[in-house]
């Protein structure tokens, strides 16, 4: 049954069924194969049917034959898309770590400032203890 179809060969297919986490494809009257959402187009797909409709001819690339079952990519059929400004990020800022009102203290900041919270309130008590 699915032996006449090999890995790395562009077939078309018929979207036969869609699931949150793809879409079944009829390759021929007898064999059918699954497009993983993450196949179905190079960027993100939150959901599938913003992509493909039941009845809708596809171009897929057969990916694996594995134990009778076919997994197929559509984006495989498809160019890459050119890399974009948006996706390139900013180099991040390096904080010095002379920002103390800022961010994160050091533990020997912190352990400072708790000894020193520790002896004003024994400081307190004592007075309190002595009056």
């Amino acid at each position: 049954m699915t032996t006449k179809y090999e890995a790395g060969t562009v077939v078309q297919g018929k979207v036969t069924g869609i699931k949150p986490f793809g879409a079944f494809i009829a390759l021929d009257d007898e064999t059918q194969g699954l497009v993983h959402i993450s196949e179905v187009a190079h960027s993100y797909v939150k959901d599938i049917n913003d992509y493909l409709s039941i009845g809708d001819e596809v171009d897929v690339k057969i990916l694996k034959v594995e134990d009778g079952k076919i997994s197929l990519s559509i984006r495989a059929t498809e160019p890459a898309p050119e890399r974009t400004e948006k996706r390139q990020r900013p180099p991040r800022q390096q904080k010095s770590s002379s920002q103390g009102s800022q961010g994160f203290n050091t533990l020997e900041d912190k352990l400072k400032e708790w000894l020193k919270e520790s002896n004003d309130r024994q400081a307190q008590l004592n007075k309190r203890l002595k009056k």
